[in-house]
């Protein structure tokens, strides 16, 4: 008996085909439509993002990956090469996860969103300084600033919504309880932009720098920490002078000595550090003075704006065996263990010139 191989009919093979190429190009449609996504459609949170010139798509995508604006940096390159008819246009830009790829895509062929007011808020400044800045771009005036950061119905609802503020920011005797609390930095905003808006960018950028010390610091006084780093902001340059620096203060904590450290001075009586401070001033008792002798403990709060460096300083500190510093002109930092000793050092350097 002959067996007889029987062909499966063309028509079957047509059928397989045709479901496998649409179950194909549903999948592909939907992976599609997933990366065209948003990011995440309910942030209104402006991301600044900086595109340099001469930047290539790719890397582009790249930047945009990095600040979580896109799904996929290698699709990105592919959907600016299928869909886009203009050049990507390189400058600064503030973009959202609640927008798609598409209107991240237009917004770079156009270059129309690129934020009109630019605020630089610069290390060791005071609030006032901060309120100067927001004033000098926008219509709101130095004092409408300061009465906003100081308005206990505002500062509760801040409280309430970032983890790294306290109550201690509201102590009888604080000149400005968002003091220290503003990360410095440069930002980009509509050229409308509420004032509340401007003040929680700020404070959205110190939950960023301080999250990685999360843990750490809702195990101690987050207050003292913050109002050290202001302290060694201004009173070294270096990360390794401001971690010695934290150590002096520690050292002299731990037996009740007095800081004695003049910056806290010039806060207490909101001078400028280019002016001379007088004997008076030294020993006039203030919240946030440490120069009385009888001074125990921190000033009351944060006398600046702090670097991250300096918050990293406070938070691990050098452990040493110095109870005195002073620096030179030349931003040198000596460290001493005696006052004899201390004495010496600010000889040597009167005799150099350099006190």
């Amino acid at each position: 008996m002959v067996e007889v191989h029987r062909r499966p009919k063309p028509l079957l093979y047509v059928i397989v085909l045709i479901i496998f190429i649409g179950i194909s190009l549903l999948v592909i449609g939907g992976t599609m439509l997933y990366l065209q996504s948003p990011v995440d459609s309910k942030s209104d949170t402006s991301i600044k993002v900086e595109i340099p010139q001469g930047t290539s798509t790719r890397k582009i995508g790249t930047i945009l990956k990095e600040k979580n604006l896109i799904k996929n940096e290698l699709y990105f390159s592919i959907y600016v090469r299928m869909h886009s008819t203009k050049a990507l246009k390189a400058s600064t830009y503030s973009l959202k996860k609640s927008m798609s790829l598409k209107e991240i895509v237009n917004v770079l062929e156009e270059g129309s969103k690129v934020e009109s007011l630019r605020l630089t808020f610069k290390e060791g400044k005071r609030m006032t300084d901060y309120a100067e800045v927001i004033a000098k771009d926008t219509s709101y005036t130095k004092e409408q600033v300061l009465e906003e950061v100081n308005n206990k119905e505002f500062l509760t609802g801040l409280i309430e919504k970032y983890w790294f503020l306290t109550d201690d920011i509201m102590q009888e005797g604080i000149y400005y309880p968002l003091e220290g609390y503003l990360a410095p930095d440069t930002y980009f905003f509509e050229k409308d932009v509420k004032l509340d808006k401007i003040i929680e960018t700020l404070l959205d950028e110190e939950e960023k720098n301080l999250e990685k010390y999360k843990d750490l610091l809702l195990k101690n006084n987050i207050h003292d920490i913050v109002t050290m780093a202001s302290m060694a902001e201004l009173e070294g340059k270096k990360l390794e002078d401001r971690k010695n620096i934290v150590g002096v203060f520690n050292n002299r904590l731990a037996i009740h000595i007095h800081l004695g450290s003049d910056v806290t001075t010039y806060y207490a009586f909101q001078k400028p550090m280019t002016e001379k401070l007088t004997s008076e001033e030294f020993n006039t008792p203030n919240p946030y003075n440490t120069r009385p002798t009888n001074k125990d403990g921190l000033p009351i709060g944060p006398i600046c704006s702090p670097s991250k460096e300096s918050l990293e300083a406070a938070i691990y500190p050098t452990d040493n065996e110095y109870m005195y510093f002073v620096a030179s002109t030349k931003g040198v930092v000596y460290f001493s263990k005696t006052l004899a000793e201390q004495e010496k050092v600010i000889q040597d350097l009167k005799s150099k010139g350099e006190w």
